[in-house]
């Protein structure tokens, strides 16, 4: 069973995904989309693992908005 840690690695790696194909900008995204897959697919790995991270490291962050981003991971606008 995967842990936190491994949950949270896992957000940071998808972040620093999106990160990457996000730098060409909104243009590069809305004319590419490969890029709109990649980002929206990344987007969901962050929404799942943050939504299978403990109730009690849940609480120790309660500044963090975990509703708002784990409800991403389900998200269909199309």
């Amino acid at each position: 069973m995967r842990d936190d840690r491994e949950r949270l690695k896992d957000i940071l790696e998808a972040i620093e995904r999106i990160n990457r194909y996000a730098a060409g900008g909104p243009t590069a995204f809305e004319h590419n989309e490969l890029i709109q897959n990649w980002v929206v697919s990344h987007i969901q790995i962050v929404g799942e693992a943050a939504n299978h991270l403990s109730q009690k490291l849940r609480s120790q962050y309660a500044e963090v908005p975990w509703s708002k981003i784990y409800t991403q991971r389900a998200r269909d606008d199309g």
